[in-house]
Formats: structure tokens, sequence, C-alpha cells
């Protein structure tokens, strides 16, 4: 099976040039994608369980793996929520999958997204790993927009091995991710 493209780019070019750039002796120790969780909150699911099936579904469309059910870990009675019920969707993707998402989420559905002025480089968390969210699902091409019954947002958390937000922003942006300039 041929590589991904963004992963062979990774391998070709950006990890010598991020090699270079920190002074790194081994390859082991330049960052690199470790994986990719979607989450996506369906509240309503506590009334209504088709929706959560939805969410599944298409999270499993987008990611080409299969979603699996987040329970409530808490009772919170002001949400008429209890402990165990299902009340979202997550999904984790690594090694070639990993890549070949993160190849369509930069080239296809971010261009996609309205009023898109770049990612915010504030989503880092502090130990090299990536959060932004999307509000709506149908900037993905394989949702089609006239089965979407309710547009819903999702999470997406992009887990890498760097030590710092530093390194983390070299090699996303290395990657192609569409970051806001700075302004001086």
């Amino acid at each position: 099976m041929e590589k991904p493209r963004i992963q062979a780019r990774y391998e070709e070019e950006i990890l010598p040039a991020l090699k270079k750039q920190f002074g790194y002796k081994n390859n082991h120790q330049v960052p690199r994608l470790s994986k990719i969780v979607i989450n996506r909150g369906v509240g309503e699911a506590t009334q209504d369980v088709k929706l959560l099936e939805v969410a599944i579904e298409e999270l499993t469309t987008i990611s080409g793996q299969k979603a699996v059910i987040r329970r409530a870990r808490q009772s919170v009675s002001n949400f008429k929520l209890r402990t165990g019920m299902a009340i979202g969707a997550k999904v984790t993707i690594r090694r070639q999958h990993m890549y070949e998402f993160l190849d369509r989420l930069i080239t296809i559905a971010l261009p996609r997204v309205r009023d898109f002025r770049g990612m915010s480089r504030n989503s880092f968390d502090g130990h090299g790993n990536y959060n932004m969210g999307l509000k709506e699902q149908i900037v993905f091409p394989e949702i089609d927009y006239d089965k979407v019954a309710k547009i819903d947002g999702m999470n997406v958390a992009i887990v890498t091995t760097a030590e710092t937000d530093e390194e983390a922003f070299a090699l996303l942006a290395g990657l192609g991710m569409p970051f806001q300039r700075q302004e001086a």
C-alpha cells in the first residue's frame, strides 16, 4: 500500500528540517503525529437516541473508522443526565488513516469553512497537542448535505510527540496546517 502524501512529505522534507531546526541528533527525537481524536457531543441524545446513531454514522463516514459511543461519567440533575447515559461519539485515528484524514482536513474541509481566516495559534495545550473545533460537519465532502437532519460541530484533537508548543507548531506548519498570520 502506498504511503499517504502527507506522511511521505513528513519523512522526506519535514523530518530533516525539524532535526536541523531544533538540533536533534536522532530521528526518533523529532516530533511526529501520534493520533487524531474526533469527538462529537450529542446532548440531545438523552431525549432522541436516533441523533446519536446519526452522529456515529457521520463520524464513521468522515474518519473511515467505526466511531464509539461516549457515556456520561457523572449524573447532572440540571441536564436530566444520569451516569452511563449515551451523550456523544468519538473516533481515534492512527497510522495511515491519520495522515489521510489530516490531508483531507487541510486540503478539502478547512477551505470549505465559511469566513475561514486560518487556524488559531493559541489552541495548543502546552504539551505539544493541538485542539480545534469545527462548527459544521458538512465541510467534509463525504457527508451528503441533503441527508443531514441537524448541523452539529465536532472537536478535533491532533496529538503529537512534541515536548513543547513551539515544536508542535513547527511540525503542523510543515505539514501544511493553515495558521493565522502573526501580526507584528
